[in-house]
Formats: structure tokens, C-alpha cells, sequence
């Protein structure tokens, strides 16, 4: 187990974590936690995470004072390994973890005030104990509504899809205050192989309901209409907490700034706008053929990129090029906000879709699958900030070189008339979504009012 931090003498209250163990799901918890801990200095957050999550966290940037880890053994596939069999991995999670976790929780002084949980752990729901819970969603709000009206989808007679080559242009427009959406482009837990996890998503949604307080790593004013049909549905305290990204409350107070990585020099050396990166995320990956189509249309296109992957430099058009920079990792946040970045070519996590946002920079959009495909459409449809890699999301097509080069030379001139009109409206988001998560914003007062309530109760 971790060791205790040394806190301050006076402990007004004690919350506890519990984040779902990936990355896409970790960070998000992880980082709003630094936001209460940091605003309120006075309250104890305890992270209940795996000795591997600790192994990785541990060379991460360190916390504030007053967040600790605590830990359970690896009773679950390991994070190098998960995405080679994600069924097996969410059930392993879903019977593996309560009762290590019910064992930390029994030990922890002083007593927990409220557990705050990833709604995808759903026993935390049925431990033994009265200690109230938060669920955090970390997905979209249209995302859970959807699945919170999965009833009204089955009444309508589109689902179950039984053939989405013919059926996924159908349009669904009676989902409280989510915009009409393609059946195409819906999570993909709602057809086709998807459908084997689709119980997790609903239980997520009923045991969320269930909670005592309901968290969303949303901008409101992004999902103002969804947000609003939920709170006069659901009677629970509804919280719209940002997208829980710390970049100036966090980022500058915790990271050592003195060593300057290299992609970050690479960047300063390119012209204003100009750079595209790429990132496909951290678990689903892309076919060996369209990786090889997608390198070369991006090389043959000619713009210097920034791309962010698992698979070897080397592999990618023979490795970094006078034209573009290939690296394992960065920090994303930091290079979307780049003055050299002028587009994210992103797979549609929700995570990146958020960052993306707060960045201000336009997207190209290749989700891969779960919420990615509603991103998506959300992105390039709704806000009217990206482009489609493909209509198609759904369906498995190639997308070639030529088709990507095309793309990526169009969106990447910044002249355009339609370039300027993108780049005009993620502008706008760019605004709404750093005031608010700046103080007093919307997001801001989210979380007080949420550190109030519990408070309070």
C-alpha cells in the first residue's frame, strides 16, 4: 500500500475515489480530484486505484498534500494487456474488484463523507456500510441519456438493428433533449458486436440514478438542452462539472516546467497553425492497413504533424522527418494548446473531444467505437468544429491515401473561406468552455455546490 502523505492537522471532511482502472477513465477522476483538493485544501481525498495504476501514477506529476493513494492488488488483466479481450476486461472489473475495495474502505480514517465512483463500477452501489455516493459519468451527457432512454429506442422499433447497412441512416429525433442522431451514429454498444457489453452501459445508467449525487465532466452550456431534460427527470442533485481539465490551476503549481521535453522544442520551430496532430488514443487501435493508408496520405499531404502513437517511429514513414515528429507520449493538453497546433486529427474520446475544445483547435475526426462514434457527430455536426474522416462510421470501409491527403491538405488551409468559418466557431467554444471552467464559471460553481452539498449532508 501507498504510505500516508502528512496532511494539515485539520480534516473537515474525507472523500473517497474510485475511478475505473483505464486511462481514458482514470484521468478524468484523477484530475477533478486535484480541482477539490487544491479549492479546498481542508478535505482529504483518498484514490483507491491497482499496485500496476499506482506504478504508473507514481511517475506522474505529484498530487497535492492533501490526495493519497491507497491500493488493490492486481485482481484484474493488466492495462498493457486489456485491449486484446475488452469483454473479458470490463466483466473482470465488474466481480474482481468490490471486495478488495470494501477492505481499503474498512481501514480508511478518518471515516469517508462520500464515496465518489466511476459509474461503470456499479457494485460500489452494493457495499455493505451507509456511506452516500457520487457517480461520475465519463462520457458525454447525450451518451447517458440515450442509454437512460434505451426504453424509448426499443418502443420506436430501431432497435434491435438488424442490419445497419440498412438501418443506419434512420434518424432518431424523440430523445429528450438530444439532438437528432443516425442510428449510425449512436454508441456502438447498441449493435452489432457492441451488444455483448451493452448490459454494462444500462446498469451503469440504473445504478447512476440510484446515487446520491450525479457527477458530469461536461461543459453545461455544451449540453445545455440534455442537461436540462435530465434535472427535471431525474431526482437526484445533478452536477456539470467541466472537463476536469487543471491546465492553469494544476498543471503550472505540480509539474517541474524546468525540462522541456523535445516534441515541445519541435514545436516552437514551426510556423503559427500549422502543425496537425494526430492522436488515436490509448486502448482500441487501428487495422494494419488503414494505419499504413492514413501514414502515407498524411506524409504525401505535406504538413508538418505531431503524432502521438504506440507503434514504433520507424514504422511510420521511416520515423521523424524534416515534416513530422513521432512520439510515444506527450501531454496532450499542453500541445493543443500550442500557438503552432492548427488541428487534432483524434479518435473521439471524450477526453480528447473536451481538450480539443478548451484548446481551440478544430478536428479531424476517426472514431473507432463506444462513444467515440457519438463524439464524433457531435463535433462535426452539432458544434460544427470538425470534419469526418469517413460518413460511414459504422461500417468497416478503407479509407486510402489519396482520400486522406485531399483531406488533410484542405483542412489544414487556414485561407480557405470554409477553413476560416471552422476555426472561427472552435474559437467561440474555445471561449465558453475556459470561462467555464475559470473561476466563478459554470463549472466552477459545480463543483462547490457539490462540495457544499455533501458538506451539507
Amino acid at each position: 500500500m501507498a504510505s500516508m502523505v502528512d496532511l494539515e492537522p485539520t480534516v473537515s471532511a474525507h472523500l473517497v475515489a474510485i475511478p475505473f482502472p483505464g486511462r481514458g477513465h482514470i484521468n478524468p477522476m484523477i484530475n477533478f480530484c486535484k480541482l477539490i483538493a487544491t479549492k479546498h485544501p481542508d478535505i482529504l481525498i483518498t484514490l483507491i486505484v491497482t499496485e500496476e495504476w499506482l506504478g504508473f501514477l507514481s511517475s506522474e506529476s505529484k498530487p497535492p498534500d492533501n490526495v493519497q493513494f491507497r491500493t488493490i492488488p492486481n485482481v484484474i488483466p493488466s492495462e498493457l494487456v486489456r485491449a486484446a479481450d475488452p469483454t473479458a476486461f470490463i466483466k473482470a472489473t465488474s466481480t474482481e474488484m468490490k471486495a478488495p475495495v470494501e477492505l481499503v474502505i474498512e481501514g480508511l480514517q478518518p471515516n469517508p463523507m462520500v464515496i465518489i465512483y466511476d459509474a461503470f463500477l456499479t457494485w460500489v452501489g452494493s457495499m455493505q456500510g451507509s456511506i452516500p455516493i457520487a457517480a461520475f459519468w465519463p462520457m458525454s451527457v447525450t451518451v447517458f441519456s440515450v442509454f437512460l432512454n434505451y426504453h424509448l429506442l426499443c418502443q420506436n422499433h430501431h432497435l434491435p438493428v438488424l442490419s445497419l447497412s440498412e438501418q443506419g441512416d434512420t434518424k432518431i429525433d424523440y430523445i429528450p433533449g438530444v439532438p437528432s442522431t443516425r442510428i449510425l451514429d449512436l454508441h456502438t454498444t447498441l449493435y452489432g458486436k457492441g451488444e455483448e457489453v451493452l448490459y454494462i452501459c444500462l446498469e451503469a445508467v440504473s445504478c447512476a440514478q440510484k446515487s446520491n449525487y450525479l457527477l458530469f465532466t461536461s461543459i453545461s452550456e455544451l449540453e445545455q438542452q440534455v442537461i436540462d431534460s435530465l434535472k427535471s427527470e431525474l431526482l437526484l442533485p445533478i452536477y456539470s462539472i467541466g472537463p476536469a481539465i487543471p491546465y492553469l490551476q494544476i498543471k503550472q503549481k505540480f509539474c517541474n516546467h524546468q525540462v522541456v521535453p523535445g516534441y515541445l522544442k519541435w514545436l516552437d520551430n514551426q510556423a503559427e497553425n500549422s502543425v496537425l496532430y494526430i492522436s488515436q488514443g490509448s486502448f482500441l487501435s487501428l487495422s494494419d492497413d488503414q494505419l499504413k493508408e492514413i501514414m502515407t496520405g498524411i506524409h504525401d499531404a505535406g504538413v508538418p504533424y505531431l503524432w502521438v502513437t504506440r507503434v514504433e517511429a520507424s514504422k511510420i514513414n521511416g520515423g521523424n522527418t524534416a515534416k513530422g515528429m513521432i512520439v510515444p507520449w506527450c501531454d496532450q493538453l499542453r500541445v493543443l494548446c500550442h500557438p503552432s497546433v492548427g488541428g487534432f486529427w483524434t479518435h473521439c474520446g471524450w477526453n480528447s473531444t473536451k481538450e480539443g475544445v478548451y484548446a481551440g483547435v478544430p478536428m479531424i475526426t476517426s472514431p473507432l467505437a463506444w462513444d467515440q462514434v457519438p463524439n464524433s457527430k457531435m463535433i462535426v455536426e452539432d458544434w460544427g468544429v470538425g470534419w469526418r474522416v469517413k460518413k460511414e462510421t459504422g461500417v468497416e470501409t478503407l479509407m486510402k491515401r489519396d482520400e486522406v491527403a485531399r483531406l488533410v491538405k484542405r483542412f489544414m488551409d487556414l485561407e480557405s473561406v470554409v477553413g476560416k468559418e471552422l476555426r472561427k466557431r472552435v474559437e467561440q467554444l474555445k471561449e465558453i468552455s475556459q470561462q467555464a471552467t475559470a473561476e466563478g464559471g459554470s463549472a466552477d460553481q459545480a463543483i462547490h455546490a457539490f462540495i457544499r452539498d455533501i458538506t451539507k449532508s
